[in-house]
C-alpha cells in the first residue's frame, strides 16, 4: 500500500520518467498487480510513448474493470487504432453503463471512424448522465453537422461554449458549422475566439484560412495554413489547403508542391490529390487530371469532388451513362449540403451535354437553391445605391480633375490592359487570344482595384491625385512581380468594370477591353456553374436580372464618362463568329503587332484557373451561342433583359 502511495505522488507530481521507472521495478516483483500495470500504462502514455501492451495486461488482469478498458480505448485511439478503440470503450460501458467520460471518449472514436448517428448516440448518453458536459455538447454537434444538420450543431456548441466560455475546441467547430450555413463573417470571429484562448490551436489556424479563402482574401489564407504548419509541420490537411489556396493565386509549382507535402504526410489524402488533379486541369494536362481524380476515387469511392471533377474535363455522352448512375447514387447519400451543391451541378453538367435539358435545369436550380440557403442574400437595394453613388460621384468633371498628374502608364515597362465584363461572358477567351502573343503576359484575375477602391474611399490621402498616383505605383508593381517586365500585361478581373474611372485615372494610357455577350447566355452560364467564393448574385434568377441591368447602367455611365479611344466593346458572340478579325482588333487596340499565333491559342500552355479551363483549350466554337434557347421556358425572369439589350440580336 505504501509503494502504491509512493507512485500516486509521482503521478500527481508530472514526474513521469521516475513513475515508470518505478512501475517496472515494482513489476519486476510483481508482475500480476493490475493496477500498477495501469499506472505503467499512464506513465507511457504521458511521455508519449506506446502503452498498449502495459494496459492490455493491465485488462487481463482486471476484466471487469471499467477504467482499465476505457484507459486502453484511448492508447488505441492515439494510435489511431479506432475499431479497436470502439471495443475497449464498449467494454467499459457495458461494465459500467453510467459512465459519462466513457460515451464521451466512445463518441470521439466513432466521430473520427465517420460513424455519425452512433456518435450521436453516445454523445446524448453522455448529456443525458451530466448535462453540464461541454465535451459531450460539442461531440453531439460534430456528428449532427456530420448528418448534414449545420443549424443543429450551432446550438450544441453554443450549449458548450455556455458550460464553457473557454473552450477553444468548441469555438473552432462552431465557426465550422458557422461556414457551414455561408456565415462567414461569424466563423472568421469563433475561429478567431478560439485562436485567442489557444494561439498553438494549429487546427483553428486551418479553419482560419479555410474562411478566408472563401472570401477570395488567398494572402491571409495561406498566411493562416502557414501558421498552422509551424505549429504541426506534419498536419496534412493544412498542406492542401495551402496547395488550394496557392493554385487559386496561380502559383501552380508551389502549389502541386504543398499537395505533395500532404500526400508525404499522408498518402491517402483524397483532398491532396484533388488539388493535384485542379493543377493539372488548370495548366491544360486533362488526361494527367482525370488519371489523379480516379486515383483519388481508389482512395475514397465516393468523394464527391472528385466525381465531380471528371465531368469538367471534357464533354460528357451518354455512353458516360455509369458514372451519372454514381453520382446520383452519392448525391442521394447523407452528405454536407456543400458536398450535394458540388454533385448537383455536375450531374446538371452531364445532362446538358446528353440533351436533357428538362433534367439539367431541374438539377441546376436545386444545386443554387440549396447555395442560397449557405450564403448572405443579394443585396439588390445596396447594389443600387452603390450604382447610384458611384455615377453621382465619379464623373467627367472628377476624371478631369483626378487624373492631372498621375502615372503615364506608356512609359512603365509593363503596359496595364484590363478584361471586363460580366461572369462568364468570354474574359478567360479573349485573355488566352492575347496571351498567345509573344509579347503579352495573361496575369489571370488580380484581387488589386476592388482592395484599392475601399482605400481609395476611406484615405483621405488617396482622395488626391497623389493618392491616385500611389494606386498606378503599387499596381504597376504588382504587374512587374507576376509579369517579369512583359510588354503588357492582362489583368481579366472581369468585375473591375466597377472601377474604370479609378483605372483610368490612375493609369491614363491602359486599355481596356470590355467583353459583351448575350445577356441570356451569360446568366445562364453563372447560374450553371458552381462557384468556390461567393458570388452573392449568382443563385437567383431575379438577382441575376437585377445584378445585370446595374452592370449595363454602370457601364453605360463610363461610356459616357472615359474617352472614346479607352474602352473596345468586344461582343462575344463576334469573336467565335470571325476569330481573326477580332483578335486584330484586340492587338490594334492595346498596341501590338499581329501574331498568328493567336489563332491557335488552344494550343498555348499556360495555367487557367477558372470555370473555362477546357473551353479555352479547344478550338472556337459557336456552340454555346445561344444556349439559352434550350432553357427558354425556365428563364423568364430574364426576359427582361433581352428588350433592353441592344445587343441580343447577335444571338
Amino acid at each position: 500500500m505504501l509503494e502504491l502511495t509512493q507512485l500516486g505522488a509521482l503521478m500527481n507530481t508530472g514526474r513521469f520518467a521516475e513513475l515508470e521507472m518505478r512501475t517496472r521495478e515494482y513489476l519486476s516483483l510483481q508482475p500480476d498487480s493490475g493496477i500498477v500495470w495501469q499506472i505503467l500504462g499512464t506513465a507511457l502514455s504521458a511521455q508519449g510513448k506506446d502503452a498498449v501492451q502495459a494496459l492490455s495486461r493491465a485488462v487481463q488482469l482486471l476484466p471487469n474493470e471499467a477504467a482499465a478498458h476505457n484507459n486502453l480505448g484511448n492508447a488505441f485511439a492515439r494510435q489511431g487504432r479506432l475499431t479497436e478503440a470502439v471495443a475497449s470503450y464498449r467494454r467499459a460501458l457495458n461494465l459500467c453503463p453510467e459512465f459519462p467520460q466513457g460515451y464521451n471518449n466512445l463518441a470521439h472514436a466513432l466521430l473520427d471512424l465517420r460513424q455519425f448517428d452512433a456518435a450521436a448516440v453516445s454523445s446524448r448518453r453522455a448529456i443525458a448522465l451530466n448535462p453540464r458536459d461541454a465535451e459531450a455538447h460539442s461531440h453531439l454537434g460534430c456528428a449532427v453537422q456530420g448528418l448534414g444538420r449545420p443549424d443543429q450543431a450551432l446550438e450544441c456548441y453554443r450549449c458548450a461554449i455556455a458550460v464553457e466560455p473557454d473552450f477553444a475546441e468548441a469555438h473552432n467547430n462552431l465557426g465550422n458549422a458557422l461556414m457551414e450555413v455561408g456565415r462567414t463573417a461569424e466563423a472568421l470571429a469563433s475561429y478567431r475566439r478560439a485562436l485567442k484562448i489557444n494561439p498553438a490551436f494549429a487546427e483553428a489556424h486551418n479553419n482560419l484560412g479555410n474562411a478566408f479563402r472563401s472570401l477570395e482574401n488567398l494572402k491571409e489564407a495561406v498566411a493562416s495554413y502557414d501558421r498552422a504548419l509551424r505549429i504541426n509541420p506534419r498536419f496534412a490537411e493544412a498542406h492542401c489547403n495551402r496547395g488550394i489556396a496557392l493554385r487559386l493565386q496561380g502559383h501552380t509549382a508551389l502549389a502541386q508542391s504543398s499537395c505533395r507535402k500532404a500526400l508525404e504526410i499522408d498518402g491517402r489524402s483524397a483532398a491532396a490529390i484533388i488539388g493535384l488533379a485542379e493543377s493539372s486541369a488548370d495548366i491544360g494536362d486533362f488526361l494527367e487530371a482525370e488519371a489523379l481524380f480516379k486515383r483519388a476515387i481508389g482512395v475514397e469511392s465516393e468523394s464527391p469532388e472528385a466525381w465531380a471533377g471528371l465531368v469538367r474535363l471534357r464533354k460528357m455522352t451518354k455512353a458516360d451513362a455509369p458514372w451519372l448512375a454514381q453520382a446520383q447514387r452519392i448525391a442521394d447519400k447523407g452528405l454536407v449540403p456543400r458536398q450535394k451543391i458540388v454533385l448537383h451541378y455536375a450531374i446538371g453538367k452531364y445532362f446538358e451535354d446528353v440533351g436533357n435539358f428538362d433534367q439539367a435545369f431541374a438539377h441546376f436550380r436545386h444545386a443554387n437553391d440549396m447555395t442560397k440557403l449557405l450564403r448572405t442574400s443579394h443585396d439588390r437595394q445596396g447594389l443600387t445605391r452603390t450604382v447610384d453613388f458611384i455615377t453621382r460621384t465619379y464623373d467627367a468633371k472628377w476624371l478631369s480633375e483626378s487624373r492631372l498628374g498621375t502615372i503615364d502608364s506608356a512609359l512603365q515597362p509593363a503596359g496595364p490592359v484590363f478584361i471586363v465584363g460580366m461572369l462568364r461572358s468570354g474574359t478567360t477567351l479573349a485573355e488566352q487570344i492575347l496571351a498567345a502573343h509573344s509579347a503579352v503576359f495573361g496575369a489571370g484575375e488580380l484581387n488589386f482595384w476592388s482592395a484599392a477602391f475601399e482605400s481609395y474611399r476611406t484615405s483621405e490621402c488617396a482622395q488626391t491625385v497623389q493618392g491616385l498616383a500611389s494606386l498606378a505605383t503599387d499596381y504597376l508593381r504588382l504587374l512587374r512581380e507576376v509579369s517579369h517586365d512583359a510588354p503588357r500585361v492582362v489583368d481579366k478581373m472581369p468585375t473591375n468594370f466597377a472601377f474604370l474611372g479609378w483605372i483610368h485615372a490612375a493609369l491614363p494610357n491602359a486599355r481596356i477591353i470590355h467583353m459583351q455577350r448575350n445577356p441570356l447566355d451569360t446568366c445562364l452560364s453563372i447560374y450553371s456553374q458552381h462557384f468556390e467564393s461567393t458570388v452573392s448574385y449568382a443563385n437567383d434568377l431575379e438577382d441575376l436580372a437585377h445584378y445585370y441591368l446595374e452592370y449595363r447602367r454602370l457601364m453605360h455611365h463610363w461610356r459616357l464618362t472615359l474617352p472614346e479611344n479607352v474602352v473596345l466593346d468586344v461582343p462575344y458572340e463576334g469573336l467565335v463568329a470571325d476569330q481573326e478579325s477580332w483578335s486584330r482588333k484586340m492587338l490594334q487596340f492595346i498596341g501590338v503587332p499581329w501574331d498568328s499565333r493567336c489563332l491557335d491559342f488552344h494550343h498555348f500552355k499556360r495555367t487557367v484557373i477558372t470555370a473555362s479551363k477546357w473551353q479555352v483549350r479547344q478550338k472556337i466554337s459557336s456552340s454555346s451561342v445561344g444556349r439559352w434557347r434550350n432553357f427558354e421556358k425556365f428563364l423568364s425572369p430574364l426576359l427582361q433583359l433581352m428588350e433592353q439589350d441592344s445587343t441580343a440580336g447577335a444571338a
